[in-house]
């Protein structure tokens, strides 16, 4: 596998951490988000990594560059003009993927301890083109799954608003909250239409309606979105449990 981490976000929901840099430098138990991520993608056998930057990216950069890319092939996707959302900063790193691998993509502000050998497991195993991690856990928005794991709509409870992939089945359809993790196959870029800024859920829901995008089900793993200033003892715990576990 390779994989792309989204590091771009301005991080407003974890001021005043952010007022002076990136949300993928935001400390936790003494190391930054973006160092977390790449060292257990390292671990877990990941070396060739995209990361893309916005938010004082210049930071980002310099941060890599003081650490040697910490010992692996890491190429920037610059969004220091226009930051892109998740669909357009996928499209625009797209010359920098090998062609051949699967492509895991992952948010900055992710402590998990997935195996992504599992998830690249199921993955084949389903012929994916897409398969997105997910949790039944309380949110606001739920990505809908038929009862083959198939991608079937989104809806946000709190409004009532929903987008429809595959009508037949929405009834039958379960809600999971997604994880901010994903793993792709290089050819789904060539299926992007739009340019600029959109959401690659949007994308996945207009695929579904004739590609296998697929919910990967994960209630075993230690997951956590650091998403709030609040949230930071409870990521300071989770981290060192997760320390624990690892020895």
């Amino acid at each position: 596998m390779q994989a792309m981490i989204f590091a771009a976000g301005l991080g407003t929901r974890l001021q005043p951490l952010t007022s002076d840099k990136p949300k993928a430098l935001v400390e936790i138990h003494g190391k930054s988000l973006l160092e977390r991520c790449l060292l257990n993608l390292k671990k877990q056998g990941i070396n060739d990594v995209v990361v893309n930057v916005h938010h004082f990216s210049e930071q980002i950069i310099h941060f890599l560059e003081a650490n040697n890319n910490f010992g692996m092939h890491i190429q920037v996707s610059d969004e220091t003009a226009e930051l892109l959302d998740t669909g357009g900063g996928i499209l625009k790193a797209k010359s920098l993927f090998k062609p051949n691998e699967p492509i895991l993509i992952l948010n900055v502000d992710i402590l998990t301890n997935l195996s992504f050998d599992a998830l690249l497991d199921f993955h084949l195993k389903e012929k994916a083109l897409a398969s997105l991690v997910v949790r039944q856990r309380k949110t606001s928005r739920y990505l809908l799954f038929g009862k083959n794991h198939q991608l079937t709509g989104w809806e946000n409870q709190q409004t009532g608003d929903r987008k429809i992939a595959r009508i037949a089945q929405i009834e039958e359809s379960t809600p999971y909250a997604f994880s901010g993790i994903q793993l792709i196959q290089p050819e789904l870029l060539d299926l992007i239409e739009k340019q600029g800024k959109f959401s690659i859920i949007d994308l996945y829901l207009r695929l579904a309606k004739s590609q296998t995008i697929n919910a990967f089900v994960d209630n075993q793993s230690i997951w956590m979105d650091l998403g709030k200033y609040e949230q930071l003892e409870e990521a300071e715990s989770l981290v060192k449990k997760m320390e624990l576990l690892s020895d």
